[in-house]
């Protein structure tokens, strides 16, 4: 009998549909040793030494596992095939005290074919990946264990540092800062609609004289009105046409950083949701691992999926040799295959999944490798150059208009990956056509502040700057959530008031720990260490010793951060006043007279800020402005009677507005029915 030992009960189930009873499949249920929780767990005085423990949880599995080795014949530990799934089989063959009858497989899938290969080519356990995941292990416990304790002393008991999720509370907080410290720029954009022989045209002011118009060209009224006088006296006439043929590529298959970036953009799924649902898609067998770097595809997918599109599609939709793409990640690690379906005949809807998610995931997965290997996009773009001659211009003699056509000819790709594609045909013209002018439309705009990170923006940022793993986006951004750094309101981030305050003292005591660059060359340190060019031990060592003698220093300079506002409210316990104070869940209540008196309240929620206006349905109550509590519009404003929920009438648009003037929900990332509180 061979013992074979997974990390989740779903993968040993889907493992033994494939082995015969020869074969005992159990699982570790992920690491079955860990540095405590209780300590540091790292011996600096011993050469960072780690000291691994078996948690409560896992000893009765652990002993179980024991039991079953010694029955066996030989142990097989297959365990993914990254630093993470290299690291569980190493402390796995340590733990149950495994020699030489140990064993290590890798696969990138979980089908009957790559299990048996990989059950033919065993390999030893690679000591240099266990080694670089063991320095981000004890890197990250020695910068959290000891930061943590910094703060509780010097802002509030409760906080957390870490290496990465302090940089990128940092990426969120400073994205903040821009957007308060922008100013709104006033610029103009002058558009003629135009009459041909064969019907209208509309287009942009593009050049005053010689001179190109750039964005913020035209900056008051003025400006704007003079130059519209101008062309309503003007002679308009076609000065040029371009028409050409232009090839959109499809994209690359999935990597994890741009599943989750689409999964966020197309389905509204959180980084944690996705990379949830894409775990027990890989378990049950139906897409290949889903955490790498790579978008190399197999020459069997590559030929499955030529197939496939030639009987489903037609020859035309099949790309007429096999596409591969380059990895350009600056962080790209694992030699793995892209993110792909295991067998691309099973579609969609011939899963046996039974959960809606699920699905939509696996539909995203599916399109996106077929669209990769499917012929470009083609598409007939014309581009058309006016000229408006002004004899009596004050401004100018001499304009030029602009405008552009796009047709798609043939849809290639795009037949099963859509992507926003706005067609605009235009009417047959020739070059030295004279044009009529209907109407000069002035419009005023604004410049507008830089959006706030969603998930896919974030993800985006976090790989393109080299900041941890595509793997540690999802724990990361759940973590800062959770620590409450950060709240995600209409599907975009913002900084909390104690996530402010934790970077400000961060950022002004400790820059080089959440420093962008900094983590990003510790990323590539530990590649070093996988590659076998660095030694674990003496990179910590060397990242360790300036820290903590840093950390000494700041413990006797920083003074604790005190932030404390007197309430007109009195303590029903003492007397004294409340006042407000901070702490890891934010603002809260707390009397003056502590520690003497421990009493604490919480804040009261503001109002709900009344419009002035009255509900249309009951006409009694005025309509108020509130924000969806739950759910995938969580954060995102809509307007409701204020005497809900005996009224039930709300609606996205504002009512303050004028009729049909859109309201200003621009950062979310949903569309659904408003909910109620």
């Amino acid at each position: 009998m061979k013992l074979v030992i997974v990390e989740s009960p779903t993968k040993a189930k889907t493992i033994s549909k494939f082995l015969g009873k020869q074969y005992n499949i159990l699982s570790s249920y992920g690491h079955i040793r860990d540095l405590p929780r209780s300590k540091l767990g790292i011996d600096v005085e011993n050469n960072y030494e780690p000291q691994y423990v078996v948690p409560i949880k896992n000893r009765e599995n652990l002993k179980k596992l024991k039991e079953a080795a010694a029955k066996s014949d030989s142990v097989i530990l297959a365990t993914d095939e990254d630093r993470e799934g290299e690291a569980i089989a190493w402390h796995l063959k340590e733990a149950l005290k495994l020699k030489d009858k140990t064993e290590r497989i890798v696969f990138h899938e979980i089908t009957e074919q790559a299990i048996k290969d990989a059950l033919q080519h065993p390999r030893e356990i690679d000591g240099r990946l266990v080694d670089a995941q063991q320095a981000r292990r004890v890197l990250d416990r020695l910068v959290g264990y000891k930061l943590s304790p910094f703060l509780w002393k010097k802002v509030a008991k409760g906080l957390s540092a870490g290496r990465v999720q302090s940089v990128v509370v940092r990426i969120i907080v400073e994205r903040e800062e821009e957007i308060r410290k922008f100013k709104p720029e006033e610029y103009w954009t002058i558009h003629a609609d135009l009459k041909t022989k064969t019907g209208a045209i509309e287009a942009l002011l593009a050049r005053i004289g010689d001179a190109s118009l750039e964005k913020l060209s035209i900056t008051n009224e003025g400006d704007a009105k003079a130059i519209t006088a101008d062309l309503e006296k003007g002679e308009f006439a076609i000065a040029s046409i371009d028409k050409k043929t232009t090839r959109k590529n499809p994209p690359p298959p999935f990597t994890t950083s741009t599943l989750q970036q689409e999964a966020a953009k197309r389905l509204g799924f959180s980084s944690k949701k996705t990379m949830f649902l894409a775990q027990q898609l890989y378990e049950n067998g139906l897409i290949t691992y889903m955490r790498t770097d790579s978008v190399n595809l197999s020459a069997e997918s590559l030929a499955k999926a030529k197939d496939y599109l030639t009987k489903n599609f037609g020859s035309e939709y099949a790309a007429e040799a096999p596409r591969q793409y380059k990895t350009t990640s600056k962080s790209a690690q694992e030699a793995h295959e892209a993110i792909r379906p295991t067998n691309v005949i099973v579609d969609p809807d011939g899963t046996s999944l039974e959960g809606i998610p699920e699905k939509k995931l696996y539909k995203l997965i599916w399109q996106r490798f077929l669209a990769s290997q499917m012929p470009q996009a083609i598409l007939d773009t014309t581009s058309i150059e006016i000229t408006a001659n002004c004899p009596q211009g004050v401004r100018s003699k001499n304009y030029g208009l602009k405008t552009t056509g796009t047709i798609l000819h043939f849809d290639g790709y795009l037949k099963v990956w859509p992507q926003k594609f706005e067609s605009k045909e235009l009417p047959e013209i020739e070059s030295g056509e004279d044009l009529a002018l209907d109407t000069i439309r002035p419009l005023q705009h604004f410049t507008e502040p830089p959006a706030r990170y969603g998930e896919a923006s974030l993800i985006k940022t976090l790989e393109a700057n080299g900041i941890g793993r595509p793997s540690t986006y999802a724990p990361t951004i759940s973590t800062i959530q959770i620590r409450n750094y950060v709240k995600k309101e209409a599907g975009r981030f913002h900084p909390t008031e104690i996530g402010e305050m934790v970077n400000k003292v961060l950022v002004e005591n400790f820059p080089e720990i959440v420093e962008i660059q900094f983590t990003a060359e510790m990323e590539k340190t530990l590649d070093e260490i996988a590659e076998g060019k660095e030694l674990w031990r003496d990179v910590i060592g060397g990242f360790y010793q300036p820290f903590a003698k840093k950390l000494a220093e700041k413990y006797e300079e920083v003074k604790k951060t005190v932030v404390t506002e007197v309430t007109d409210q009195v303590c029903e316990k003492c007397g004294k006043h409340m006042v407000i104070k901070f702490g890891r869940f934010g603002k809260f209540l707390a009397c003056e007279g502590f520690p003497e008196c421990r009493n604490t309240k919480k804040l009261e929620k503001e109002a709900p800020k009344s419009t002035g206006l009255k509900c249309p349905d009951c006409k009694v109550a005025d309509i108020v402005e509130r924000r969806v509590s739950k759910g995938r519009a969580r954060g995102k404003i809509f307007w409701g009677c204020a005497t809900y929920p005996k009224c039930k009438y709300a609606t996205w648009e504002d009512p303050t507005k004028p009729p049909g003037e859109k309201s200003a929900q621009k950062e979310t990332e949903t569309d659904s029915e408003p909910e109620k509180e």
